[in-house]
């Protein structure tokens, strides 16, 4: 399951930073911010370092583009993640 999330969180993030003006940025940045509570119910806030880390690495190297805007969709599962 988690390959699965983190190839999703990919695709979500790549096409949020490379279709800033879509009208399906809402629905994509829904879907992110419900992945992350996914991850955080399953394993905490390291869950959410660990994928955060190797998805911006990943997208870093893709598009070149820094995915860390999109960081405070999971602001509020944790008081340890607030950006």
């Amino acid at each position: 399951m988690d390959f699965m999330l983190e190839e999703e969180l990919i695709d979500l993030m790549t096409f949020c930073l490379q279709n800033p003006e879509s009208n399906e940025i809402t629905i994509k940045k829904k879907r992110i911010a419900e992945i992350g509570k996914e991850l955080f119910l399953d394993g905490g806030l390291d869950a959410l370092e660990n994928f955060f880390f190797s998805i911006k690495n990943r997208i870093i190297g893709e598009i070149e583009k820094d995915p860390s805007p999109l960081r405070p969709l999971w602001n509020g599962l944790t008081p340890e993640w607030e950006y």
